[in-house]
């Protein structure tokens, strides 16, 4: 499998040393290459088979449209220009190209000032380099290009909101990593384009585009995670509790140095999306990339924002097009971002008063959208001298219509569906009242009768009230409060509990069997693996 962005998330998050030899603030071990290959050099680029060629870029003028009243080119004619030729698929012809030594790599090229180049470049891995076999290893090409670049490979850019560095440029002649391989294999071949431009681009320099450094680095798997192991512990209360969370569960903790982590929703990509309300910043955490800042006042920018403990987002949730729906705390509002970068505010009052702020949210498969609106975002609270409603309300937004579905608690929070969405679980973030409400819903999104699901008032010590809310797929309910993560039976059994080092705020599912969490807690974003693969086949076995 090849992943296409890399990057050191120069503009997030700070790493503690730069020395490579323990975590960073985001959570990452930087790891020393196995196995390093300089693309500079006629041996680097012989031992991995590697050509250089490179060709001018021309902006040709190209027909394109303003934008229209969608903020897409859909207004009237207009004349733009496009950088040609367009080199980067992986089948595009280079041959007539002026190829490169590896050796003549810092040769000036370009026509200097405001122009840019394209450089290709085709491997192929060995079984070794050095004394490290390829199979199985992590490859990472590691480019310092003067003075800005993009990076394809096999055809492929994907940038991302906040993306510093990887296959986008990570500043004025800064280093750029790319994940060719994480899994590689002898013979792989790779197909790379870079373009490379004279920069900064509102000040044409004097000079020309060249490239600083290349390298290829081999990393061996076990040196490469990018987690730490961190210790935890189980509390098994009923027998069932073995089939949930195995012996060989595993807690890691994957990037830290937040103040508090909230709502996290995992992309199709395997990436992480979590709020850090206090800082009023959604961040992105990546496998590859570590974390880079996805939206920064992300629930907040008023000029009062210093009376603001939590300013910022909170729930986040994806919506079936995979667009990214907010709880923003500060505009009191649930907002949309969509695909061309626009925000749409779905809601933000009720009856012509504005929402509390609010703070959890879950899409039900039609595209009803359910959330919580308790004052917890506002400077003073239930005492807010701005807040406009006089309860906190569990609301459903259907076809543009908001309704309130419950005022039965004092502080709604957590929310999630059962697996067959035939029961709404809302979690009451009160400690004189630390329960689990469960509710039917109708079609229409309504309320047809509710009842305490389960009350952790008495028998569970710990001055924390009820946060986040998930569910597995059997039904079983994941809950933050008192003292950890506590899993509840369909029938409202209490089966065990994880204690991890920091209470998780709220938890999302990273697969499709629901076997993995990743637990946004106060300063740190971690991962709990319920069963390993081994302990997952042998209660399939079991089970057939």
């Amino acid at each position: 499998m090849n992943l296409f962005a890399l990057g050191f998330a120069f503009g997030a998050m700070v790493a503690a040393s730069d020395a490579g030899n323990g975590p960073a603030v985001n959570g990452w071990v930087r790891n020393e290459a196995d196995a390093c290959v300089d693309l500079r050099t006629l041996d680097g680029a012989n031992l991995v088979g590697a050509r250089w060629r490179v060709h001018d870029v021309t902006f040709e003028p190209v027909p394109f449209r303003e934008p229209g009243a969608d903020a897409k080119p859909s207004g009237a004619p207009i004349t733009t220009l496009e950088p040609q030729p367009r080199a980067q698929s992986p089948d595009f012809d280079d041959a007539s190209w002026r190829e490169l030594p590896a050796d003549r790599l810092e040769t000036r090229v370009g026509t200097g000032r405001s122009s840019a180049v394209w450089y290709r470049l085709h491997l192929r891995l060995p079984e070794t380099i050095g004394t490290t076999p390829v199979d199985g290893s992590v490859v990472v090409l590691e480019l310092v290009v003067d003075d800005l670049a993009e990076i394809w490979v096999e055809g492929m850019l994907q940038p991302k909101l906040g993306q510093t560095g990887g296959s986008v440029a990570a500043g004025w002649n800064a280093a750029q990593r790319v994940v060719l391989s994480r899994a590689a294999r002898a013979g792989q071949e790779f197909s790379i384009a870079v373009f490379a431009a004279n920069a900064p681009l509102s000040m044409p320099p004097e000079n020309y585009v060249w490239i600083r450094s290349a390298t290829l680095d081999v990393v061996r798997p076990e040196r490469w995670r990018r987690a730490e192991d961190v210790p935890f512990s189980i509390r098994s209360v009923d027998p069932k509790f073995a089939t949930i969370v195995a012996d060989d569960a595993r807690l890691e903790r994957v990037a830290t140095g937040f103040t508090f982590c909230e709502g996290p929703v995992v992309l199709d990509s395997g990436d992480v999306l979590f709020s850090d309300p206090n800082r009023n910043v959604i961040y992105r955490w990546s496998e590859d990339e570590g974390v880079s800042v996805a939206r920064t006042k992300s629930g907040y920018a008023g000029v009062d924002i210093g009376r603001y403990r939590q300013p910022g987002s909170n729930g986040l949730a994806l919506d079936a097009s995979g667009r990214l729906t907010v709880c923003e705390h500060g505009n009191r509002r649930v907002s949309r971002m969509e695909k061309n970068g626009a925000l749409t505010v779905l809601c933000d009052r009720f009856d012509g008063k504005r929402l509390n702020s609010p703070n959890d949210l879950t899409y039900r498969s039609d595209g009803a959208l359910f959330f919580t609106d308790p004052p917890f975002g506002l400077p003073e609270l239930f005492d807010d001298p701005a807040r406009e409603l006089d309860f906190c309300g569990i609301y459903c937004l259907k076809d543009g219509r908001l309704t309130v579905v419950s005022k039965e608690f004092t502080g709604p929070n957590g929310i999630v569906f059962s697996p067959d969405e035939r029961f709404l679980y809302v979690a009451n973030w009160d400690t004189t009242a630390k329960q689990v409400r469960r509710f039917a819903i109708d079609a229409s999104g309504q309320a047809t009768a509710s009842e305490v699901f389960f009350d952790f008032t008495q028998g569970f010590p710990g001055d924390e009230a009820l946060d986040g809310l998930e569910v597995d797929r059997a039904g079983n309910v994941f809950v933050s409060g008192p003292g950890g993560i506590h899993v509840l039976s369909p029938d409202g059994v209490h089966l065990g509990s994880i204690v991890a080092p920091e209470l998780a705020a709220n938890f999302a599912w990273t697969d499709a069997e629901r076997t993995t969490l990743i637990l946004a807690a106060r300063t740190g974003l971690y991962r709990f693996v319920m069963r390993s693969p081994t302990s997952l086949k042998e209660a399939a076995g079991t089970s057939r």
